[in-house]
């Protein structure tokens, strides 16, 4: 049909002709090269030409441009299909011998040609010619994994029998955790989108290292494997514009995409490939898609009229999802018959034939040559978009059906189907018992071993001993143990001179790394820009604008500082990156994240508990933390909870510091446990931007300071009108305030006790609990706060700027009357004054507080608190701020 808009036909076929010149002498890489320029030059001449960031539903490697696969590929399929083998039974006997135990067996079988190409051809051990790469193993697939390290002699059979029972030390975990398996796995992934996320920051902070000069990173690759469906979590693409921005050749992203989620297709009604494609190629990434097996490549050359490849392009992923479920002849009648050229292409093929026609993921040639290409990326990172079926050879129990995630066992005529299709060396009678795994012939186990072996080693595998660092000793920090005299500033600032004092050691200084998502000057850190600059991998390129302050803005390819915009889940994960780096490369670096407190552990909970499955070791710094000391910015910003969350990380030691010298010794503690010590916890660490005068430390207070609670003021004779004010960072002041209120108006004299870490004083006193139930015939363990406060006399009054859940913790462990006073409910913008009285937890309150016990206690009179209630301003018909 002639083109009404085509005012030179005779032109437009020239044009086409030597298109097709240059794709038959030269191949269809020129071809788009020259048209690419063409594209440009008419755009810059204000041509408006439509963007497409997709390509035709087809591999993007030709088949004249592939290598051959190397190795024994007869060899590798018999040992492939005995690992689907024994990935299925790994779960299937797990569940006989636990029913509901759980595991999946659909993504393994989905996938496991991507796997077993890289552990044969690609991923390298860290050893010492090399340093090793990074994969992020899918979380469904472990059973594979298992199975493979079963095959090579890593795993017992026991222990593969002990899939998911974990209990008695022996068995393998449900996912990738680090925790559960320190020697074996280097990543947790299975909670969906983290992964990804986790990966870009790991090639990124990795070429960090490499610019800094304390790594040579060489070729060493970070490939992260995921699901299609777990590209919806916007983690999963909320990175990809920071690989592609800072040149990250060294990632490469392999999205199986079998277009089923948990429960149904990914895009039914349209194509999960194209999707991605058009996500990743137009942020700048190199994508390579893999679709279509070998046996497709012969149709696709005979396709003269092109309605082969219009037929791939407009079937969607609902119905390739159905023709997968079916059989060959459903897929001659509903997919080649739509069109009578495609129904001709394969008229004299048989239906099995045509169901024997493979997705690109399961052929492990093109595998090969897809990794092969991603592996030689050069200034971009590569995504892969490999289609499969979901549940590959599970036949009846799961392949390509919607059940085919939930499915944990099979019928012993589907094990013979699956037996049979992959010539799986098993009797029907030994079927009927249980389902037994298959080990290797001696050929079999010579060749892994060999592979392995050319690649540096046994994999996956996590290293973790590192050479102790040299810290610096505490009278290094000297300044924030001495008194400030008559200057005041925050806790923030002192953490500040800390970590100066740090950057500046001459053993550890380039080991420490700065972590600010955007807020350096609000934390007042503006001066590292140019002590230690930030790092950026282009260097920079502009005449920023201060250039002529002193602290101007200065990037530079080897800076120090990593700074994300506004952006905590990045940094978070730069954070990670680094905290697990005396892991991935053998270099233990000192991560100090600083970030507003309530987007911190509020905001990326789930990666906090990612850390600690992944044994990080670093500081994370809550700055302007608390309800009431972020004046004015009201609900939304301001923090009474972050140390609640904290506390449910079982190995992340937490503290509420209020003066610089508590700050020092715990950051110096810090990098006793988990730099020298070497033990898996990373601190969590509260600061303030409220400034005020901060004491010298008292002798002696430094063990009460990590334990997490001291007298830091004693009464030297106390009588019978004596109380114990409590209290954590900034509202330890009110507490120190009101003792000097009830020592005027009542004659009441006051203790005071900084308790530094109600969480840490929680967890002793359950220990000790615990300690006394289960020996209950031994020494009684007597808690930490009980055995400190022992002969304290007097009720006991706590204030924090957090809810009172915080420090109800103790409560079980007080020796005596106790009383809460806390910070719930939202914030409110306002004066810090207006929102502690708001919130009761400033000095008035404290002090009425302290009466009212007394007065419970027979030690004061009624009129004594009429007094107070009147003196103080107390209202006891004020509405609840919790709910109010």
């Amino acid at each position: 049909m002639k083109d009404q808009n085509d005012i030179d036909p005779v032109e437009s076929k020239e044009w086409q002709e030597a298109i097709e010149d240059v794709i038959m002498r030269d191949g269809p890489n020129r071809a788009h090269f020259l048209l690419d320029k063409a594209v440009q030059q008419a755009r810059a001449a204000g041509a408006m030409l439509p963007f497409s960031a997709t390509t035709p539903y087809q591999n993007t490697i030709s088949p004249d441009d592939e290598v051959d696969l190397p190795g024994d590929t007869e060899m590798e399929w018999r040992i492939r299909t005995i690992n689907r083998w024994n990935a299925m039974a790994t779960v299937v006997r797990a569940n006989k011998a636990t029913d509901g135990i759980g595991g999946h067996i659909a993504s393994f079988a989905s996938s496991a040609a991507l796997y077993d190409v890289g552990l044969n051809h690609f991923w390298r051990s860290r050893s010492t010619m090399h340093g090793g790469d990074l994969v992020f193993f899918q979380g469904h697939v472990v059973p594979g994994i298992y199975a493979r390290s079963f095959m090579e002699g890593r795993l017992s059979a026991d222990e593969l029998t002990a899939f998911r029972h974990e209990v008695e030390g022996k068995g393998l975990s449900s996912y990738p955790h680090p925790w559960l398996m320190p020697d074996y796995w280097q990543f947790p992934t299975v909670s969906m989108g983290l992964g990804p996320m986790f990966a870009i920051y790991q090639a990124r902070f990795m070429k960090y290292l490499h610019n800094r000069g304390i790594i040579d990173a060489g070729d060493r690759k970070v490939w992260a494997f995921l699901g299609d469906g777990e590209m919806d979590e916007p983690e999963s693409l909320g990175a990809i514009s920071l690989a592609a921005r800072e040149g990250l050749d060294n990632l490469i992203f392999v999205v199986n995409c079998n277009l089923q989620r948990l429960d149904g297709p990914v895009r039914g009604n349209s194509k999960i490939v194209q999707e991605l494609e058009g996500a990743f190629r137009g942020t700048g990434w190199d994508v390579i898609k893999l679709l279509w097996g070998r046996g497709w490549d012969d149709l696709l050359e005979r396709d003269v009229s092109g309605k082969l490849r219009q037929l791939m392009d407009e079937t969607i992923d609902g119905d390739y999802q159905t023709f997968k479920s079916k059989n060959g002849a459903y897929i001659r009648e509903h997919f080649f018959g739509k069109y009578p050229e495609t129904a001709d292409l394969v008229k004299d093929w048989t239906d099995d034939e045509i169901w024997a026609l493979r997705r690109g993921g399961h052929d492990p040639k093109k595998v090969y040559n897809a990794f092969l290409r991603a592996s030689k990326a050069d200034g971009q990172p590569t995504c892969i978009l490999v289609k499969t079926v979901k549940g590959y050879g599970m036949g009846s129990a799961g392949e390509g059906l919607n059940i085919a995630h939930q499915s944990k066992k099979m019928q012993v005529d589907q094990l013979k189907q699956m037996r049979d299709r992959f010539r799986i060396p098993i009797e029907d009678k030994d079927l009927e018992k249980e389902v037994p795994l298959v080990t290797l012939n001696n050929a079999q186990k010579a060749y892994l071993s060999e592979r392995r072996k050319e690649l540096g080693g046994s994999f996956p595998v996590r290293h973790h001993k590192v050479d102790k660092l040299e810290i610096p000793a505490l009278d290094k920090f000297k300044k924030e143990l001495e008194s400030s005299g008559d200057r005041e500033f925050s806790s923030t600032m002192a953490f500040v001179r800390i970590l100066t004092t740090l950057l500046r050691d001459k053993q550890i200084g380039k080991r420490v790394v700065p972590i600010v998502p955007d807020e350096s000057r609000t934390f007042g850190m503006e001066g590292l820009f140019r002590s230690v600059g930030i790092y950026n991998p282009l260097g920079q390129n502009y005449t920023p604008e201060d250039k002529e302050q002193m602290m101007f803005y200065k990037e530079s390819k080897d800076g120090q500082v990593l700074q994300e915009g506004i952006n905590e889940a990045g940094s978070m994960a730069d954070w990670l990156a680094a905290a697990t780096a005396y892991s991935t490369h053998g270099e233990p670096m000192i991560p100090f994240y600083i970030f507003y407190s309530m987007f911190g552990f509020q905001r990326i909970g789930d990666m906090a508990w990612a850390a600690g499955d992944s044994r990080a070791r670093g500081f994370l710094l809550g700055g302007t933390a608390g309800r009431t000391t972020l004046n004015g910015e009201g609900l939304q910003h301001e923090d009474g909870h972050s140390h609640i969350i904290s506390s449910t990380v079982p190995n992340c030691i937490s503290y509420d510091p209020t003066f610089s010298y508590e700050v020092a010794v715990i950051v110096q503690n810090g990098l006793q446990r988990m730099f020298v010590d070497q033990e898996d916890v990373y601190y969590y660490i509260t600061l303030m931007n409220e400034n005020y005068q901060h004491p010298a430390m008292p002798t002696g207070a430094e063990e009460g300071i990590i334990k997490g609670l001291y007298r830091m003021q004693k009464t030297s004779k106390p009588g019978k009108k004596h109380v114990n004010l409590m209290g954590s960072g900034t509202i330890l002041m009110q507490a120190i305030k009101a003792a000097e209120m009830l020592k005027e108006d009542f004659g009441v004299t006051s203790d005071i006790w900084s308790a530094t870490s109600f969480t840490e004083l929680a967890r002793d006193g359950q220990d000790a609990l615990r300690h006394n139930r289960l020996n209950p015939m031994g020494e009684e363990r007597v808690p930490y706060v009980t055995e400190v406060m022992q002969g304290a006399k007097g009720p006991v009054i706590a204030a924090t700027d957090y809810m009172k859940t915080f420090a109800e913790q103790i409560r079980a462990f007080v020796p005596n009357r106790y009383t809460v006073l806390g910070t719930d409910g939202f914030g409110r913008s306002d004066s810090r004054e207006n929102l502690r009285r708001f919130f009761e937890v400033d000095a008035n309150h404290i002090a009425a507080a302290a009466v009212v016990d007394l007065w419970k206690e027979g030690v004061l009179t009624e009129k004594d608190v009429e007094k107070a209630l009147k003196k103080y301003e107390i209202d006891g018909g004020k509405p609840n701020p919790r709910v109010s």
